[in-house]
């Protein structure tokens, strides 16, 4: 076998107290993709962060074609041929796709003035070798997230990247979008890069990956061929103990009617939209994306509002546009954005996880420091949040253990009726888990739980109703025991009436 393109050895790297990676070791190929896999918090982030030269290692060595290579920043691992696409990428928006695969680099001509004509044709080029179709004049301000990532893929491309790193590229794309993601992927594999694939998704995992390795804690458990390895055992290996059930689904005594949503519309968005929610149940939005589900959920609970219809908790009408009068009738939202809409990313984790309830936690007008500590560390504790201080900033905590922030901040304020929105997405299989065994025992203690997913799985494994969206409008409201992926994507599709 060739050495590895890219090694790392013995890598360890703490932040204070908090020791983020120990004694890690990473073998990449050329022309292989590589699987990292692991729960929220196993390191994998901080991993990527030093192949992309944003943080130094304490210890341990990286090397490129056998040789030591040090990265004292960004810049250093772009001209080392490491290139890392985020699940976010960061584009200029007012620049046009063109602009932004060449920044600080575009082509000039006399009087160093931009060759805007060789630069159009050199990322149009990129593009054809991709196989992939983009104006290379269109603004990046309004691309979706798959064309962003794709801009970054050519941004490497064109800097001859050898190593091509892949942080949960997927977790908001259509499977056309990850499809076409994929194709892109194995095209700069089979050109002769090394592509290193970070993903909480199994099947997109070992539909694309040679290899798989696992961390856990920050450290190295195991690296073996992907056809050696079953689902089963990687997440064994990724949560150091078996997952009983990803879907623990309690039998509930179904209530009175808390939520109730009629003739909700919203012109352009979704119209006439009815549904209602009972207290101990479980009810799912599904849909494809751009159907309106998110929006309906955030006209319910106030966030946007609405042109015609009613919401309703136990029976009193709630007013239009109005989340201090929803919060105060009993409902709580949990949005999919929860970075930009459901945490304030610079303040502490005990400071996010009261900010609903501050009120309760004040005296005089004044916020009680005690209070807020104790509030938060109950709340935290039960949803097992890893953090290793409240005090420090949520920014600081994985994907999985904000998503728990967000969930404690809301289920502080006990609500009769909870909205959550994407619960799991981009968290691990274990966290995943947990949110469901919460949202179960959530409904076994009354709530009314209204749940937006676009993952199939979880919404058949813990919903007692299905509500499908199709282009605004309600499709279909399919019963537990009739619901399954063929009837919830004929009614997605707006094929309801074959289901």
């Amino acid at each position: 076998m060739p050495p590895p393109l890219l090694a790392l050895s013995g890598v360890s790297k703490s932040f204070g107290a908090v020791a983020a990676l120990r004694d890690v070791r990473l073998e990449l190929y050329a022309g292989e993709a590589h699987a990292l896999i692991g729960e929220n918090g196993a390191g994998k982030s901080t991993l990527v962060k030093i192949l992309a030269g944003v943080h130094a290692p304490d210890e341990g060595t990286v090397t490129l074609d056998g040789r030591p290579l040090v990265l004292r920043g960004p810049a250093d691992a772009r001209d080392a041929g490491i290139a890392v696409i985020y699940q976010e990428p960061t584009l200029f928006p007012d620049l046009s796709v063109a602009e932004n695969i060449f920044m600080g680099r575009q082509p000039l001509r006399g009087l160093r003035r931009v060759d805007r004509a060789r630069m159009r044709a050199m990322a149009a080029e990129l593009f054809e070798r991709l196989g992939v179709r983009l104006d290379p004049d269109r603004p990046a301000r309004g691309l979706s997230i798959a064309d962003q990532q794709l801009v970054e893929i050519a941004k490497a491309i064109s800097l001859d990247a050898r190593v091509l790193v892949m942080d949960e590229p997927t977790a908001a794309l259509s499977g056309v979008e990850v499809d076409r993601l994929f194709a892109v992927a194995r095209s700069v594999r089979d050109a002769g890069a090394a592509v290193l694939f970070i993903s909480h998704r199994f099947d997109e995992v070992f539909a694309l990956c040679e290899r798989i390795t696992v961390m856990r804690d920050g450290q190295w458990i195991s690296t073996d061929p992907a056809a050696e390895l079953t689902v089963d055992q990687a997440v064994r290996r990724m949560v150091g103990r078996e997952v009983s059930t990803l879907f623990p689904k309690q039998q509930t005594t179904v209530g009175d009617p808390r939520l109730e949503v009629r003739g909700l519309t919203r012109h352009g968005v979704f119209a006439d939209v009815g549904f209602t929610v009972r207290a101990g149940e479980i009810v799912a939005l599904a849909g494809l994306v751009g159907a309106g589900r998110s929006e309906v959920s955030r006209a319910v609970f106030g966030v946007d509002r609405y042109d015609a219809g009613e919401v309703l908790v136990d029976g009193r009408r709630l007013p239009n546009g109005d989340t201090g009068a929803a919060i105060r009738a009993g409902l709580a939202l949990v949005p999919e954005d929860r970075r930009q809409q459901g945490l304030v990313m610079e303040l502490s984790v005990e400071r996010n996880a009261t900010l609903p309830r501050r009120w309760s936690l004040s005296w005089g007008g004044l916020l009680l420091g005690g209070a807020e500590r104790r509030s938060a560390a109950t709340w935290t504790q039960a949803l097992r949040v890893k953090a290793a201080r409240l005090a420090d900033p949520v920014s600081t905590l994985s994907g999985g253990n904000q998503q728990k922030v967000v969930l404690a901040k809301w289920l502080a304020t006990s609500p009769r009726v909870l909205i959550v929105d994407e619960p799991t997405r981009g968290i691990d299989i274990g966290t995943k888990a947990e949110v469901h065994r919460l949202l179960s025992q959530l409904a076994a203690d009354g709530v009314a739980v209204l749940m937006v997913s676009s993952e199939l799985p979880e919404v058949l494994g813990m919903a007692d109703r299905v509500l499908v969206m199709h282009e605004g409008r309600l499709a279909a409201d399919i019963p537990r025991d009739r619901a399954d992926e063929e009837s919830v994507m004929l009614a997605a599709t707006g094929q309801a009436g074959r289901a």
